[in-house]
């Protein structure tokens, strides 16, 4: 009897140990956890759920240049802004290529204006909302004599064309009533050579905006140039003063225009700043407004840019996925450039970052890939790849054009109809985008093949995942490819996201055997439902 009571005091000891192991464990003594959750997951607990508050993270991007994106409802009232040697253009005018001023140390194209400003922007945002677009990023907008406005007079000021900073003001909270956030180009390596500080900076020695500029017998014009451009002179960086006006005080450009609520700045020819004062403006910004987007144009490799900005203009992704498409690099290989460049620039910041394949530098998509097969597997990269996708105004409608300025023509609103099948692909891949979490905001690690381009975005969720397979080449390939997921169910099937009629594919031991077609692609997710009442899913997250 003693030797039976001891058994029982031992068995109860054991159950009280054991329901107070449990709850370090994730689990009541008597109820399953609903997560189920490994020791992998539990290392990423709230990871992807704070990544989802960040409207940084996989945010729809939308480029517009101001001038170019929509007709003015003012435009008879505005036409004295253009005086000579300013055209104003009808809407329906061809840009084209004009003639170098050498007296003005400008192309004759960049003085061809089309009307455009910040409120006809604001009467498009109904199509803007309905395309699915996060974030409106705005070309230079500030005080410049130009139509692109990289040559700044005066940053603080909105230029007239445009309108003025109650426009911007009003266009902003406009743009917050739907959800939608408003990002600026900040033109900080330069200025334009008509400011009136770099004018009184040339004529006087004396002037307190001399040590602003770099002046020299030695520069083409008397001042040092961006790229030895005599229209844009470079400021002085290292000046204080100068730092103080661009992003360093209340006042300064980068802080008042977030302070009066727009949401962040891209930052046009980032790597001239060098990554000390890009970290100092993005700390001066997130001072002002936390939570506000720096982005860098910056071609260069990411990884030591990082932590300067919060993200940058993905040039090296966009390089990999166009290149891909032409056959210029093999997909196994495309695929190892992806993932050793989202290794090390990190995926966070990867994912602030904006996943760009046209914009205002660059020739138009549907001109460097008039294929239409070829664009659409460079679009999908776009849209699944980590980062931002952004999108250039009138590319999602096929629009095309070569070198600046045919790349900068008008907006093609004739070309808006449900009918466009470039805007049907277009509205897909943002739907797509949007509503897949993995997309958004999940990590990405390489899919093992030997002649696709694949990959898997991924949370702590196995229902979130989405497999990308992409065949570039101008053959059918088939393989057996390995899934590297544990939550992959053995015998559990992948459905297409794009072609629910397609047949699904099944897991086997990690992984699947695929047929792809010449320049195709599949876009998977596992079947997670749960048929007569039963799931193999039932004991994974």
């Amino acid at each position: 009897m003693k030797t039976f009571h001891g058994k029982i005091i031992l068995a109860v000891l054991a159950l009280l140990y054991a329901a107070c192991l449990a709850p370090a464990f994730g689990q009541a003594a008597d109820v399953p956890p609903p997560s189920y959750a490994s020791r992998i997951d539990t290392a990423m607990a709230g990871v992807f759920e704070a990544r989802e508050k960040d409207w940084r993270n996989g945010a729809v991007v939308y480029q517009v240049m101001v001038d170019r994106f929509a007709p003015s409802a003012r435009l008879e009232q505005k036409r004295t802004l253009y005086p000579a040697p300013k055209v104003l253009n009808r809407w329906t005018d061809a840009s084209r290529r004009g003639t170098y001023r050498t007296e003005l140390n400008l192309w004759s194209h960049e003085l061809e204006f089309w009307g455009g400003d910040l409120q006809s922007v604001s009467a498009k945002l109904d199509y803007l909302q309905a395309l699915g677009v996060d974030v409106l990023y705005l070309n230079p907008i500030h005080l410049a004599y130009t139509n692109h406005k990289y040559d700044a007079l005066d940053y603080l000021q909105v230029s007239p064309e445009f309108g003025t900073r109650a426009d911007l003001q009003d266009l902003t909270e406009d743009l917050h009533r739907r959800g939608m956030k408003i990002v600026l180009d900040g033109v900080f390596n330069h200025m334009g050579r008509n400011a009136a500080i770099f004018q009184q900076a040339q004529a006087d020695v004396s002037s307190p905006y001399r040590d602003w500029f770099y002046f020299g017998a030695q520069y083409a014009g008397g001042a040092r140039g961006w790229v030895q451009a005599p229209n844009l002179p470079e400021l002085n960086l290292e000046n204080p003063a100068v730092r103080a006006h661009l992003y360093a005080s209340p006042e300064s450009v980068v802080q008042s225009y977030l302070l009066e609520g727009t949401d962040g700045w891209r930052l046009d020819v980032a790597p001239e700043l060098g990554p000390r004062y890009l970290a100092e403006l993005t700390a001066a910004a997130h001072g002002a407004k936390p939570g506000s987007l720096v982005v860098g144009e910056i071609p260069n490799y990411p990884m030591e840019w990082m932590g300067s900005v919060d993200g940058l203009i993905s040039f090296t992704l966009r390089d990999i996925a166009l290149n891909t498409v032409r056959g210029l690099i093999a997909a196994p290989t495309a695929a190892q450039m992806m993932e050793r460049t989202v290794a090390e620039a990190g995926i966070e910041p990867s994912l602030k970052s904006w996943l760009m394949l046209d914009n205002h530098d660059n020739d138009r998509l549907a001109t460097v890939l008039p294929d239409l097969l070829q664009r659409r597997v460079a679009q999908l990269l776009q849209f699944t790849l980590p980062g931002s996708p952004n999108l250039y105004y009138g590319s999602e409608l096929g629009m095309t054009g070569g070198e600046d300025p045919q790349n900068r023509a008008p907006m093609r609103w004739d070309l808006v109809r449900d009918s466009n099948p470039n805007l049907q692909w277009t509205r897909k891949l943002v739907a797509l985008h949007k509503q897949h979490r993995a997309l958004r905001v999940g990590n990405f690690r390489l899919v093992n093949a030997s002649q696709l381009l694949a990959f898997e975005r991924y949370t702590d969720r196995v229902r979130d995942t989405v497999v990308v397979l992409v065949n570039p080449g101008k053959k059918a390939v088939t393989e057996r490819v390995l899934i590297a997921n544990s939550k992959l169910m053995n015998g559990s099937a992948l459905t297409d996201l794009l072609d629910p009629t397609a047949q699904p594919l099944r897991v086997l031991a990690s992984m699947v055997t695929v047929t792809l077609p010449a320049m195709s692609f599949r876009v998977l997710t596992p079947d997670v439902q749960a048929v007569g009442g039963y799931s193999m899913f039932k004991r994974v997250q």
